[in-house]
C-alpha cells in the first residue's frame, strides 16, 4: 500500500479566500486581511500541515449495475462507478489528510476565546486539503500514464450512487492506518481535514473540472465556495 508523505503544499491566496467565503481580497477588511496572512505564515512556521496520501490500485474483475468487483474478493458498492467508468481496468482507493496539527490549533483558538482566529484557520485548512486532493490526482494520473492508461476525475462517498457508507470500505482498501486516518462510529473522518476518493483507471476515462461539478450542484446559486461563475 503506497504512502506518500513528502508533499509540498504552497497555500495560494485565492484558494484560501474561497474557503473563507470571500471572492477576492478587495472584499476583505484590512484587519481580516492581516489576520489571514498572519495565520498562513503561522501554519508554515509551526509546521501545522503534515500532508499524507495512502492509496492502492485494484484490478477490476467484474461489474454489475450495483458494484465494481475487484481482485482479492473486494468490491466498491453503488451504481455510480459502473455507470461512469464502464471501461475501467483498475480502481484506485485513495485517502488524503493534512494531519491533526491544524485541527488541534483551531480547537485551541476556539476554547481560548479566539473564535475568529479558529474560523479563519479552519478555512486555511480546508484550502490545504483542496490542494492536497489536486496533488493526489496528479500523482495518480502520472502512475496511470506509466501503465498506458488514463485516470478519471475523482468521485467521493456521498455522491449520488456512491453511498457514504462506502467510506469504511475505502479506508480499508487504502490501508489508512499507515497515515493515521480513521472513522468515528458515526462516519466522521479523523483527522477531520481528510478526504477519500475513488479514481477510475483505463482507456478514455471520464474527466470533469471542479467548475463543472459546481455548475451541477444544487447549492450552486448560494455556495460561496463554488468555482466558476
Amino acid at each position: 500500500m503506497p504512502v506518500i508523505r513528502d508533499i509540498h503544499l504552497s497555500l495560494e491566496n485565492n484558494e484560501v479566500l474561497r474557503r473563507e467565503e470571500f471572492r477576492e481580497f478587495s472584499e476583505v477588511r484590512p484587519k481580516i486581511q492581516s489576520l489571514i496572512l498572519e495565520l498562513m505564515a503561522g501554519v508554515k512556521e509551526s509546521h501545522l500541515l503534515e500532508p499524507a496520501i495512502a492509496y492502492e490500485f485494484y484490478p477490476v474483475t467484474g461489474m454489475s449495475h450495483s458494484q465494481v468487483s475487484l481482485e482479492g474478493d473486494k468490491a466498491v458498492h453503488g451504481s455510480l462507478l459502473p455507470s461512469i467508468f464502464p471501461e475501467a481496468k483498475e480502481l484506485v482507493a485513495l485517502v488524503c489528510t493534512i494531519g491533526p496539527g491544524l485541527e488541534k490549533q483551531v480547537t485551541a483558538y476556539s476554547k481560548g476565546g479566539e473564535a475568529l482566529r479558529g474560523m479563519l484557520l479552519d478555512g486555511i485548512g480546508s484550502a490545504a486539503v483542496d490542494m492536497l486532493n489536486q496533488e493526489a490526482c496528479r500523482l495518480i494520473a502520472g502512475e496511470a500514464s506509466s501503465r498506458g492508461y488514463q485516470a478519471s476525475s475523482p468521485v467521493n462517498p456521498g455522491m449520488p450512487g456512491l453511498p457514504i457508507t462506502e467510506q469504511w470500505n475505502l479506508l480499508e482498501l487504502a490501508n489508512t492506518r499507515e497515515i493515521g486516518v480513521s472513522l468515528t462510529s458515526s462516519g466522521v473522518m479523523v483527522p477531520r481535514k481528510s478526504t477519500s476518493m475513488v479514481i477510475g483507471i483505463g482507456p478514455q476515462m471520464k474527466t470533469w473540472t471542479q467548475a463543472e461539478v459546481c455548475a451541477r450542484c444544487n447549492l450552486r446559486e448560494t455556495c460561496r465556495h463554488r468555482i466558476g461563475n
